[in-house]
C-alpha cells in the first residue's frame, strides 16, 4: 500500500477489462482522469466466463480484506453467450446460469462494506463480419452472434434492477454509434479507443448522477497534496499564474 490513503476503484471481468489499459482504454482513460484522486485497480482476465469468476470470488475480494474497494465494476458475459462448442469445452454458460452467477457476484460484493458501490457492464454487441474475417485462428472459430449478445445483455440490465444496482446498457451505448460496427472494435470483439470513449463516458455520466455519500465522480473528490498559491507557476504573460491543479480540471473539462 503506497499512501496517503485514496478512493480504490476495481474493474473486475474478462478481456474488456484485461485489455482496457492498452490502445487508449477505457481503463487507462480513468486512471488519468482520477490521477491524484482515486486508484484504478484491474482484476481483468481473458477469456473467463462468470462461472469461473464466482469460483475465486472470494480470493479476488476477500471479504476480511482491511481495505474495501470504494467501487467496483464488473463485466462478465461476452464470453458466457458464446455457443457450445461440439466438444462440450468452452466458455458457454447457460443464461440461467449465468443470471444466477452473476446475482452472487453481485452479493458477495454487495457485502464487501457499507461503502463500496457497484457498477455492472452490460454485454456489448460485436462486429461479426470482422470476427469471422479474424486472422486469428481462436476469434474465428468462435460463434458468437449479435443476437445473443443482446439477450445476455438484457438478462444482466433486469437482473440489475431487480437488485437496484446501477448497470450500463453498452449494448444500445455502442449501437448508437455512427458507424458503431466498424468505429468501435479492434477485431470484431475488443475495443477500439473509440469504443472505450464510450464506456468512459457512460461510466462517468453514472458516477456524476448517482446519489452515493460520498460522491464518486472525478469533480467529487479532492486531489490529493492540492498545489497552494506558493506553487503556482507564472503563465507566459509573465503576471499571471496557473495552479498545476486547476490545469488539470480544465484540461479534464472534455469527462464533465
Amino acid at each position: 500500500m503506497v499512501g496517503p490513503d485514496r478512493p480504490e476503484f476495481v474493474l473486475f471481468g474478462s478481456s474488456i477489462v484485461q485489455y482496457s489499459f492498452g490502445n487508449e482504454g477505457w481503463g487507462a482513460t480513468l486512471a488519468d482522469i482520477y490521477a491524484r484522486k482515486a486508484d484504478i485497480k484491474v482484476r481483468g482476465y481473458s477469456g473467463w466466463n462468470s462461472r469461473r469468476a464466482l469460483q475465486v470470488i472470494d480470493k479476488v475480494f476477500p471479504k476480511e480484506a482491511p481495505v474495501q474497494p470504494s467501487l467496483v465494476i464488473v463485466y462478465f458475459g461476452g464470453n458466457d453467450c458464446i455457443a457450445p462448442y461440439p466438444s462440450g469445452i468452452g466458455p458457454h454458460v447457460p443464461l440461467p446460469e449465468y443470471v444466477e452467477n452473476m446475482r452472487k457476484i453481485a452479493n458477495h460484493l454487495k457485502n464487501l462494506s457499507d461503502k463500496t458501490r457497484l457498477i455492472f457492464l452490460s454485454c456489448p454487441p460485436i462486429n461479426e463480419e470482422m470476427l469471422r474475417e479474424s486472422k486469428s485462428v481462436y476469434l474465428s472459430e468462435i460463434v458468437r452472434t449479435n443476437e445473443t449478445c443482446q439477450k445476455y445483455s438484457e438478462a444482466c440490465i433486469n437482473l440489475c434492477k431487480e437488485m437496484d444496482l446501477k448497470v450500463i446498457d453498452l449494448w444500445t451505448a455502442i449501437t448508437k454509434h455512427t458507424d458503431w460496427a466498424n468505429a468501435c472494435f479492434t477485431d470484431g470483439i475488443h475495443l477500439s479507443s473509440e469504443g472505450s470513449k464510450i464506456v468512459v463516458q457512460e461510466i462517468l455520466k453514472v458516477l456524476k448522477e448517482a446519489e452515493w455519500e460520498p460522491s464518486l465522480h472525478w469533480k467529487s473528490l479532492p486531489s490529493e497534496f492540492a498545489e497552494d498559491s506558493s506553487f503556482d507557476i507564472v503563465a507566459a504573460d509573465g503576471i499571471s499564474t496557473i495552479n498545476p491543479t486547476e490545469w488539470t480540471i480544465h484540461w479534464k473539462i472534455q469527462w464533465e
